[in-house]
């Protein structure tokens, strides 16, 4: 069965959305830091800490969850930092 959505695999790396985890503070300043990213076709990258294993039998009954995706956390200041970059203007 086709998805209606996947992940484009030509999709490149458009735009930095919110500020980094370094300038809030959440993380040293290195190659370990959250990051969200808008890619050129729209769809947007969250790099954060895979917490699959510590999270996915706590997931509520009404979310579902394919073999092939994963639970990714990044700090909460750092996911509203993006706010601005995203509200439609």
């Amino acid at each position: 069965m086709e998805r209606p959505w996947d992940v484009n695999p030509s999709a490149r790396f458009k735009r930095r959305l919110g500020k980094t985890a370094a300038e809030l503070g959440d993380s040293r300043i290195g190659k370990d830091c959250p990051e969200f990213w808008e890619l050129d076709d729209g769809d947007v990258a969250v790099i954060g800490r895979d917490a699959t294993a510590l999270l996915a039998d706590r997931i509520p009954d009404d979310v579902s969850m394919a073999p092939d995706e994963r639970i990714v956390v990044v700090p909460g200041d750092q996911f509203r930092s993006t706010i601005p970059d995203v509200v439609d203007d």
